[in-house]
């Protein structure tokens, strides 16, 4: 049904100016908000599916890239600081003493390598398909399954306090400021990405180290997980092996203020 207030009465003239409804504002703002919407989704898209996770693809495959190129350039970079150091002991102008001196400082350091009696502490993620092998537990949740920064911290940690002389985590040997940091799934080890089964060996008295694990609280729980759900965890002594020198820069990075 009409409303006088919509039209003007049969036989006048329209009337110039008349007000709109302010639903119909919104209305046709609604409309033009959809469109504007529509709009940017085809020109963000140009023609592709923006729901794929194909980006995410692309950025894996990125940070791929990037962890093999720093690691050709960790090889190329202990090449040259062998060359340099070479070049250096030819005539440096040093004594005997100081040189055994800067040996000693570059040992403790990391950055020589260290032949040793040596264990490997193997952590794998457990099966996907993985169910509770004991009774009285739950049924695991993804987050079970999979192996955390903590778990390979206190590998780490509980080597050293077995009195470890040196650690090397996968293919690359810790120091001082090394972090062993876990994103999702994956570890992140100054600058280069690994994938479970992650390999921890350590140059220490064998016994010493193994009872230094066997002690670790962190480990004890971690090994409820390995007991119940399937975590990977094995042990083996390696006899005499060498660890390779830390090759990468030792230059701290800190934060600044702004000037």
């Amino acid at each position: 049904m009409s409303n006088s207030a919509d039209f003007p009465p049969p036989g006048s003239s329209p009337v110039r100016g008349r007000r709109v409804k302010p639903v119909r504002l919104l209305t046709a703002a609604v409309f033009a908000l959809a469109g504007l919407i529509f709009f940017t989704s085809f020109n963000t898209a140009k023609g592709t599916n923006i729901r794929t996770d194909a980006s995410l693809l692309k950025l894996s495959d990125l940070i791929h890239e990037r962890s093999l190129k720093n690691g050709e350039l960790d090889e190329s970079n202990a090449t040259l600081r062998e060359d340099v150091e070479s070049l250096a002991e030819r005539d440096d102008g040093s004594t005997k003493a100081e040189d055994e001196k800067l040996a000693g400082l570059e040992k403790s350091a990391g950055t020589q390598k260290l032949k040793g009696e040596a264990i490997t502490v193997t952590l794998n993620d457990a099966p996907p398909d993985a169910t509770a092998k004991l009774p009285g537990y739950p049924e695991p949740q993804p987050d079970y399954l999979v192996i955390h920064q903590q778990d390979l911290q206190a590998v780490v940690n509980a080597l050293w306090q077995g009195g470890a002389k040196g650690i090397k985590v996968m293919d690359q040997r810790l120091i001082s400021t090394s972090a062993v940091r876990c994103v999702g799934n994956t570890l992140i080890l100054q600058g280069r990405v690994y994938s479970p089964p992650y390999k921890i060996t350590a140059v220490g008295e064998p016994g010493k180290l193994q009872q230094a694990l066997a002690e670790s609280a962190a480990i004890q729980n971690y090994m409820v997980y390995v007991n119940v759900y399937g975590l990977g965890w094995k042990v083996t002594e390696d006899g005499t092996v060498t660890l390779p020198g830390y090759s990468g820069t030792v230059d701290l990075q800190y934060a600044q203020p702004v000037e």
